[in-house]
């Protein structure tokens, strides 16, 4: 038996921040740990854009991170995290040594750029605002971050793509284990709750979801396009764990990945390098 809970507040020490440009639909989430948590990492993306992902290797010096950070923007987004690195560096949170503090900031980043404008990316400076106001008690959920410019239901192109966001769950068990999730969604295919259709590929009257699985049934209803399929999310627990247990729970995590997405991990479409000819007409996506 457990409790259901659409809040991570419970989580001591967690404090989420956004910052999102509504005009270039971008934007970048930071988890901020003031005290640092252990973290382990699992990467199953063909074309992963990280950092500092090594530092999670069991086998490797460091125990704590002091930020995890989802960004959009692909690989130039991952400018936003000198921002994250900066403001905690400001305020002496960080990794110890005998002549300076360094924090350590790791995290991901999903491809945006066919999206809204695809110059637009998050900065150093958006990273330090996500930074600066990251709160425990209010986090909010949907076309805000990491999620601005995320997007599903690619598979019969972006004309008929539905637009996504970033959300958040948390369950809590009897014993007082709390596990959340914090992911961003920019899914190619569908989005489901076992064998329901939550969102995905509009119809082409633009009034249902259509089923993507079924539209790769057909080849000439698919366009391959790079970048489409780049969720990214992180799990969080208030339960004590080693590096290489928060390991395994990465790993697990992807479980639920395959779950309620629908293909996953497919190779091509998980490339994140922008290679885009226009960038797609924000009148396209609608929220499903």
């Amino acid at each position: 038996m457990a409790t259901l809970s659409h809040e991570l507040s419970e989580i001591s020490g967690l404090a989420i921040g956004h910052a999102s440009d509504l005009e270039g639909l971008t934007g970048v989430t930071v988890l901020r740990f003031d005290q640092g948590v252990t973290a382990g990492v699992d990467v199953r993306g063909a074309a992963p854009g990280t950092r500092e992902t090594e530092l999670l290797r069991p086998e490797n010096l460091v125990n704590s991170v002091h930020a995890i950070v989802l960004s959009g923007g692909s690989a130039l987004g991952l400018e936003s995290m000198n921002g994250v690195s900066r403001y905690l560096e400001e305020h002496g949170i960080g990794f110890q040594t005998d002549f300076v503090t360094i924090p350590i900031v790791t995290g991901a980043i999903l491809f945006d750029q066919s999206v809204g404008d695809a110059s637009a990316r998050p900065s150093e400076q958006m990273g330090y605002e996500a930074t600066r106001l990251a709160c425990q008690q209010v986090i909010e959920e949907g076309n805000v971050g990491a999620g601005t410019g995320a997007s599903i239901g690619k598979v019969a192109g972006f004309d008929r793509a539905t637009k996504s966001g970033i959300g958040c769950f948390a369950i809590r068990l009897r014993c007082g284990v709390i596990v959340g999730a914090v992911v961003a969604v920019n899914a190619w295919g569908d989005v489901v709750a076992g064998e329901k259709l939550l969102a995905g590929t509009r119809s082409e009257d633009g009034k249902q979801f259509v089923s993507g699985m079924d539209l790769l049934m057909d080849e000439q209803s698919v366009q391959a396009l790079p970048g489409a399929n780049t969720t990214i999310g992180v799990v969080v627990t208030n339960a004590k764990l080693t590096k290489a247990q928060a390991l395994k729970v990465a790993q697990m995590g992807h479980d639920g990945v395959s779950r309620a997405i629908r293909p996953a991990y497919t190779m091509y479409l998980s490339f994140t390098t922008p290679i885009r000819n226009k960038p797609i007409r924000k009148k396209c996506l609608k929220f499903g």
